[in-house]
């Protein structure tokens, strides 16, 4: 039996670190290959990806999908449960505009993507 202080630490327990978050955003737009994961996930290794996305699927947030073809093809994708976090990814990233807004000049950081 695990024991919790308070709920956010099982959210952060799923969904923290430096990968996962990430991962997720992407994932939210729809499925993705390994490889379009490693690209667009940047400085994560392969190692890190896979074994992130094996996290999250244990934690019933991803989907791993297995082509019967050859090539093998491996497709991720959320979950019911892993969707059900997208309201709250779309307010972290109205967050983290407002705060760049804020805090940096227009000069001190640039969002190359605003997928």
């Amino acid at each position: 039996m695990k024991t919790y202080y308070c709920n956010m630490e099982i959210f952060l327990e799923v969904t923290g670190g430096k990968w996962k978050g990430l991962i997720l955003y992407y994932l939210l737009k729809g499925p993705k290959r390994t490889g379009e994961l490693k690209r667009l996930v940047h400085n994560i290794s392969q190692k890190m990806l896979v074994q992130t996305l094996r996290e999250l699927e244990s934690d019933g947030l991803v989907h791993r999908k297995v082509y019967n073809q050859v090539p093998p093809k491996v497709e991720y994708s959320t979950t019911e449960l892993g969707q059900s976090l997208e309201p709250l990814f779309q307010t972290l990233c109205e967050w983290g505009e407002n705060y760049a807004e804020q805090v940096f000049t227009k000069d001190e950081y640039q969002i190359l993507s605003k997928e």
